[in-house]
């Protein structure tokens, strides 16, 4: 969803919003990721509009940031929505220096740490997920031998 309330008055160059080393200039809410926000963070607005206008109105503000300071695809939003999200450049979309601009894709969202106190150390949560997930597996090989 490009943003729509932004007017051009004689600018050559496409809106972009800046986040980490990205140029950010269209946010895709996948299917995944509006199920996830259903579930998880909002019942209300539950759009694809509604979800991607959240999402250009917390980048335009800066209250995006990186969950940890090396990773490039887990973020939060006000220090409390984490997401996940992957970026491909906008084929033929440059900014006015010629540097690539991007596509956001929200993969998908996570929940808010306030509710899901897990969600806080993010890499001991997916190691005990993992875990969890590895012993269900075991349990299950041996029910059917």
């Amino acid at each position: 969803m490009k943003d729509k309330t932004t007017s051009r008055w004689g600018t050559y160059e496409s809106f972009h919003v800046v986040l980490g080393d990205k140029k950010v200039a269209d946010i895709v809410i996948t299917n995944h990721a509006q199920s996830r926000w259903i579930d998880r963070i909002e019942s209300e607005k539950t759009g694809f509009e509604d979800i991607a206008d959240f999402m250009w109105q917390s980048l335009k503000q800066g209250r995006v940031e990186p969950y940890y300071r090396n990773e490039q695809d887990v973020y939060l939003i006000d220090d409390d929505l984490v997401f996940v999200a992957e970026f491909s450049s906008l084929p033929g979309a440059t900014d006015l220096l010629g540097n690539p601009l991007h596509k956001m894709i929200v993969v998908t969202f996570l929940g808010r740490m306030s509710e899901t106190i897990e969600l806080r150390d993010l890499k001991s949560y997916y190691s005990w997920l993992r875990h969890s997930r590895r012993m269900t597996l075991i349990k299950n090989s041996r029910k059917r031998k």
